[in-house]
């Protein structure tokens, strides 16, 4: 009887533990609460091309002037597909804008750039044409100028470039090349204290002697002379 008696406080026992604990598993103190997952708001990348975060001229920049070699973004909100392009101040201080061509550049403002790049495309391509204008990255400064005249291509000022050692023989080079009658041994260059130098570019160019060549200074003249004795 009291064996019978044992059992029955067991089954009791028992049946209430299962009637307290949820079904699936038991209930255990140590175990941590449920980690409730929130979701993650990803922010858009951040975009520093002023041109696409603006569609007004009037934040445009009228203080800092464009100089060759800068690089601008260019943006006509009008545009369907509304990208930006990168253009480049040419050495002739102009810039190649799409559908009107070349634009006087140099020593303007993007602002004033913008306006006058307007003007011309609501002549023929737009009824309304908003034009964003941004520096995208300033040239490096030259370190002045040298000149160039007489038997040559195109005479006229060449800028120094800012990291380069800029010989007679490169002048000439970018000067278009000699002249038809050009005398080549004696080109001379003209320093702004009054120096004289004579270079033999026939020897440096055509007999590879560079170690001849005259490196230039900021307003060395020089001057190709003509052939005495054309032949």
């Amino acid at each position: 009887m009291a064996v019978l008696m044992r059992v029955r406080v067991y089954a009791l026992i028992f049946a209430a533990i299962v009637w307290v604990s949820p079904p699936g598993r038991a209930q255990d103190s140590t175990s941590p609460a449920p980690t409730i997952l929130q979701p993650i708001e990803v922010a858009p990348p951040p975009t520093s091309n002023t041109v696409m975060r603006t569609n007004s001229m009037d934040v445009l920049d009228d203080k800092k002037k464009l100089g060759r070699n800068d690089y601008v973004s260019f943006r006509v909100v009008e545009d369907r597909d509304n990208d930006s392009q990168r253009l480049r101040v040419n050495d002739s201080g102009e810039l190649e804008v799409p559908y009107i061509g070349l634009v006087p550049a140099e020593g303007k403002s993007c602002k004033e750039l913008a306006y006058r790049i307007r003007g011309a495309l609501e002549k023929e391509y737009y009824y309304h044409a908003t034009v964003i204008l941004a520096l995208d990255r300033v040239s490096e400064k030259s370190r002045g100028r040298i000149y160039i005249y007489g038997q040559v291509k195109a005479q006229g000022p060449e800028e120094l470039p800012p990291n380069e050692n800029f010989t007679v023989s490169k002048a000439v080079i970018r000067a278009g090349g000699f002249g038809d009658f050009a005398n080549k041994r004696k080109v001379k260059v003209t320093r702004k204290d009054g120096s004289d130098f004579t270079v033999d570019l026939k020897r440096v160019i055509e007999e590879g002697h560079t170690e001849d060549d005259l490196v230039l200074e900021p307003d060395d003249q020089v001057y190709v002379p003509q052939r005495l004795i054309n032949m």
